[in-house]
């Protein structure tokens, strides 16, 4: 069995989180409920008349998925390599999606998918190019040892 790569892991779980923000914004727009609405009304003006916290769920999520999965021009740039951008970007998708009744699962998600960046950044494991690729390994060197 093979190593557990923590990043492809942690993307899976983004990709999933960010799919469903997406449709729990959508679902939003519909039926407009602010998560903490038991505890206080004064809220609920971001979701209805005008859907503010609807409109950030679904530009969040939609961020997610085109980050995680990036299109080939942008895949390999440092922003999408770096695992620090991804650390600090996405516990704010999933404060947004906290925030909406319906994306409460998202927020979930989010917080697995943050844990398991965590765990692979303090590893030192890298983000690849291309999604799903595995990080090339350091060439021995061919000079002969001096003595």
């Amino acid at each position: 069995m093979g190593k557990l790569i923590k990043n492809h892991w942690a993307r899976l779980v983004i990709l999933a989180a960010a799919a469903c923000q997406v449709a729990a914004a959508i679902h939003g727009f519909f039926w407009p409920k602010f998560f903490w609405d038991f505890l206080t009304k004064n809220l609920d003006g971001a979701v209805k008349p005008v859907p503010i916290l609807q409109l950030v769920n679904l530009l969040f999520g939609l961020f997610g998925l085109a980050y995680e999965w990036p299109l080939n021009y942008l895949a390999g740039k440092m922003l999408h390599r770096s695992i620090e951008a991804r650390l600090l970007i996405f516990p704010l998708s999933a404060l947004s999606a906290a925030l909406l009744y319906q994306g409460t699962n998202a927020a979930l998600y989010y917080l697995v998918g943050i844990a398991a960046y965590f765990w692979a950044y303090s590893e030192g494991e890298v983000v690849c190019a291309a999604p799903w690729k595995l990080p090339k390994k350091a060439q021995p060197s061919r000079g002969l040892a001096k003595v």
